[in-house]
């Protein structure tokens, strides 16, 4: 068994990428496996439930045929898909006003999507493929460009300082700098703002809310919640505006935590174990550097003043029985000689 662990690691070392492929799709299949688990009652019982408010509902209005009910509950729940207000509340929602149109564009750029806004007419779409495949790429590299702008004041100063004047060594000081600065991206971008929401929508739990600014910031949609539904119209259109300005400022801090993450020295190492030394930021840093102590890692080379001083005459190369020659300059700087043995 002891003989097995070494050649384990070995198959592992030379089969990094590899191994790290298929637990990224065992780790796939376990989310799908998860959600269906989870939600496939949930699904059951809503779907019960309006089954039954159904047959109630025809059985107190005889008068109703269940084919005309069918086709009013189909024509309304494909109006609700195509973002057209159906009910009376909602008639006077406006979804195409300019502050709507550029909600929907920043959130397009910036791969989010929206539950609430999609083109309708040909010319409409045909303009968002082209100015999507040119404003999709120009928006990533602007992020990141901000993002690379910032890692000098928000990640290597404070490293420096750390490394310089509280005397931490470079390996402890990045790690420390990471952890804090994750800590407060999960407090300013995630925490305080799901409380915001809870204030501004008391039938929301924090759960909900902080599943909200999640889903946000992962541009992956809304989460199917609307925040501000029940607001009027211009309280919607500055919440939509709020939304736009959080969601850019928090992905220039995401891609900066991850950039800030990509420099700490145990990171590089692991990435060299699966990409290679070409791929790391940081050289120098191995796996088995990891395991020494920072004391000895972190030792600067001490270099003390030359005993001789080498004179600007070239040296003479002398024979075994030669002796050393005459020093005729006494102002001259004493010449140290290679010896032959």
């Amino acid at each position: 068994m002891a003989r097995c662990v070494p050649s384990v690691g070995l198959f592992c070392q030379l089969n990094a990428f590899a191994c790290l492929l298929l637990c990224y799709l065992l780790y796939i299949v376990l989310g799908g496996v998860v959600f269906t688990a989870v939600e496939k009652p949930v699904e059951r019982e809503l779907r019960s439930e309006v089954e039954e408010l159904r047959r109630s509902f025809l059985w107190e209005n005889p008068c109703v045929h269940e084919s005309r009910l069918s086709e009013l509950l189909g024509k309304a729940l494909s109006a609700h898909h195509s973002d057209v207000a159906v009910l009376k509340a909602d008639a006077d929602e406006r979804r195409y006003d300019f502050t709507s149109s550029l909600y929907f564009v920043i959130v397009t750029l910036t791969t989010m999507g929206s539950d609430s806004y999609t083109p309708k007419s040909n010319e409409a779409k045909l303009f968002c493929i082209f100015y999507c495949t040119l404003g999709i790429p120009l928006t990533l590299f602007l992020l990141t460009l901000v993002s690379k702008l910032l890692l000098p004041v928000v990640t290597h100063s404070p490293v420096y300082h750390l490394h310089t004047y509280w005397g931490l060594p470079y390996t402890r000081a990045a790690l420390i700098h990471a952890a804090l600065f994750l800590v407060l991206v999960l407090s300013f971008l995630f925490l305080l703002p799901a409380l915001l929401v809870c204030a501004m929508e008391p039938d929301w739990s924090f759960l909900d809310a902080l599943f909200f600014c999640f889903v946000i910031l992962c541009t992956v949609g809304q989460g199917g919640n609307s925040l501000g539904r029940t607001w009027s119209q211009t309280a919607k259109e500055t919440l939509e505006l709020l939304t736009t300005c959080y969601l850019l400022v928090g992905l220039v801090v995401i891609f900066t935590l991850k950039d800030t993450v990509l420099q700490v020295p145990q990171v590089c190492a692991v990435m060299r174990l699966f990409f290679g030394p070409q791929c790391a930021e940081l050289e120098g840093v191995d796996l088995s550097e990891l395991t020494l102590s920072e004391d000895n890692t972190e030792e600067e080379l001490q270099y003390s003043q030359s005993i001789c001083t080498v004179s600007s005459t070239p040296l003479e190369l002398l024979s075994p029985c030669s002796g050393p020659p005459a020093d005729t300059d006494p102002h001259r700087s004493r010449t140290l000689t290679p010896k032959t043995t």
